[in-house]
């Protein structure tokens, strides 16, 4: 019960509408309720009115059906139409609400969170999950009273009618309370399964899809056919469990709704022959007990649905409730502007607690406008040092400031502000070019997208291309190549315009007229400003300031390049070997 508690609150602000809507609902629902005491009256008090002539008999029944029709075709048809209307109003509302809670929250997940989730997943639980509550609102706050009134008017009906044959006509009414009892309390696990598994399938084929290229380019499709074979068998296989348990709980439920009429039609019968039950209280009878019983199965699928809505309210809740590692103090500044110095001040990090140290009592003071290089092999902790400079984690001891303040004292959106990023695979979002570059400063005018784009040598290309700044990337920019990708990157970075930069591995894998574009333009993205540059290839860091040598998650050496060449050490070595390499590749 308590994802339905929690699920209210987002329900309350809407309780009016609701109430509303249910009021509606009473009326829209009622009107049907008199059919069965019309048929009685024309039965009774019509047709079989001995007293009145044929005439007199067609001109009440003429006036009947016409105060009928008002109600039926005048007034029935706008009550229906305002109750759909703001029943699924208020239900898409409050998805609508659900959701833009869920995006904030994605948002300010940590990194390591999305390491071990997979994006189908999460997006299963958003689209899904969520869309899957909405039976909440609908079906459990509004069509179950509804519902419920309907059954409670008609039995009032019924015992106005007559008293015994009401009680016929409820007996079997504890018997669904059982049966409810005994079937739906599995279900709501079985529910659960079955969206986990779906969301398993979803994880995986998101993650193919992504991946098709690996697979064509390794002829991989008949191991993947299998391994996708694998999630959608467990899929069905939990989608048939559910089902059956389903099939079971409807074949029971419905047994007793058909059960009910006969024993009224042979209590109905009994009486009308042996008492002075009339022809018209029998036929009445047996069109109220299709508006009893139908309300109640309605209840009874009702009960799946809501089943079903609160095992995906469970789903929903447990990745609300998914924790934030990175988190602003109560008491965390606003960092306005920064000169650009940083200090490590004898940081330690791993990534998890049970995990190896990746970086070991690190420390490094850097000043204002210095370009540090990190080099070393790969795992090392490079690209570590340069991911806890804006937060994505935070160190596990020691510390870190910029500009004489502990980063974790001040705002982590203020420090990211401050800080502009290229990596080695810079993610493009599926729009046009002139989007993408805007994510460095959303509002920049379009001369200052252009200025940045020439800054970052990606005017010509951009112009080269027929629908120019408006030319949609694809999806993670596909239409690109890895060069062009790389030059948007860095026009971002130029618009956002930040005093501290952080190049990881932004040269790698280029071809060698994109590495001469691209290294010119990051050469003047760094200039007076704090740099770090992550980078294997060691010949395109000989002009940092400095380099720092790290080897397993430690500093060894670090100096400029000429005094590391000097030391004839770890650097020297290195520098030699990837020289060695380049020579014989050419």
């Amino acid at each position: 019960m308590g994802s339905i508690r929690r699920y209210l609150q987002y329900v309350y602000p809407y309780k009016w509408k609701i109430i509303i809507t249910i009021l509606i609902g009473i009326v829209k629902f009622g009107i049907p309720l008199l059919m069965p005491l019309i048929l009685r009256y024309v039965i009774d008090h019509i047709i079989g009115a001995e007293q009145m002539t044929a005439d007199e008999k067609l001109n009440e029944l003429f006036w009947l059906m016409g105060i009928a029709g008002v109600l039926f075709i005048a007034l029935r048809p706008p009550i229906e139409y305002y109750r759909q209307y703001l029943a699924q109003w208020t239900g898409n509302k409050i998805l609508y609400d659900i959701r833009e809670q869920l995006f904030d929250h994605i948002q300010r997940l940590s990194l390591r969170f999305y390491s071990r989730t997979k994006t189908g997943e999460i997006i299963s639980r958003v689209i899904h999950d969520v869309e899957q509550t909405k039976n909440f609102v609908m079906t459990g706050l509004m069509n179950i009273w509804l519902d419920m009134i309907t059954i409670l008017i008609a039995i009032g009906i019924m015992l106005f009618m007559d008293v015994w044959l009401t009680i016929v006509a409820v007996a079997l009414f504890p018997l669904y309370a059982i049966s409810v009892k005994i079937f739906y309390g599995k279900l709501r696990e079985l529910t659960r399964n079955r969206s986990e598994a779906l969301a398993q399938v979803q994880g995986h084929l998101h993650e193919r899809v992504q991946g098709i290229p690996v697979t064509r380019s390794f002829a991989l499709e008949d191991y993947e056919e299998k391994e996708f074979e694998k999630k959608n068998r467990n899929f069905f296989d939990r989608a048939i469990d559910h089902t059956s348990w389903n099939a079971k709980t409807f074949a029971v439920m419905n047994t007793i709704t058909d059960i009910a009429p006969l024993l009224v039609i042979g209590f109905a019968g009994y009486f009308a022959i042996t008492s002075d039950l009339t022809v018209g209280t029998v036929a009445a009878f047996v069109g109220y007990m299709d508006r009893v019983y139908s309300p109640l199965r309605r209840l009874i699928s009702s009960s799946t649905v809501l089943v079903q809505s609160i095992a995906s309210m469970d789903r929903v809740f447990e990745f609300i409730d998914e924790e934030y590692e990175i988190k602003d103090k109560p008491d965390a500044k606003e960092l306005k502007q920064i000169d650009g110095k940083i200090e490590f001040d004898h940081v330690t990090f791993q990534y998890e607690q049970q995990e190896d140290i990746v970086l070991n009592d690190i420390s490094l003071h850097i000043n204002q406008g210095e370009t540090v290089a990190l080099v070393g092999m790969s795992g090392g902790g490079k690209s570590t040092i340069v991911s806890l400079i804006p937060r994505f984690y935070d160190v596990t001891s020691g510390r870190i400031f910029v500009d004489g303040h502990d980063i974790r004292d001040v705002k982590a959106r203020s420090l990211r502000d401050k800080i502009g990023m290229v990596l080695q695979d810079n993610i493009l979002f599926s729009e046009s070019i002139a989007m993408n570059i805007r994510m460095g400063k959303p509002d920049a005018t379009e001369e200052e997208v252009i200025a940045a784009a020439k800054a970052a040598n990606a005017h010509q290309f951009i112009t080269d291309l027929a629908d120019g700044y408006d030319t949609v990337v694809g999806e993670r920019g596909v239409k690109l190549s890895g060069g062009q990708k790389q030059r948007i990157a860095i026009a971002r970075v130029f618009l956002k315009n930040p005093p501290l930069l952080i190049l990881d591995e932004a040269t790698s894998a280029l071809d060698l007229e994109s590495e001469s574009l691209i290294q010119e333009a990051l050469e003047k993205l760094a200039s007076e400003r704090t740099t770090f540059i992550v980078a294997h290839r060691l010949s395109t860091i000989t002009h940092a300031d400095r380099i720092v040598l790290i080897e397993n998650g430690e500093i060894v050496e670090q100096g400029t390049h000429q005094q590391l060449m000097e030391q004839q050490g770890h650097y020297y070595n290195l520098y030699q070997v990837q020289e060695l390499t380049d020579q014989q590749s050419k």
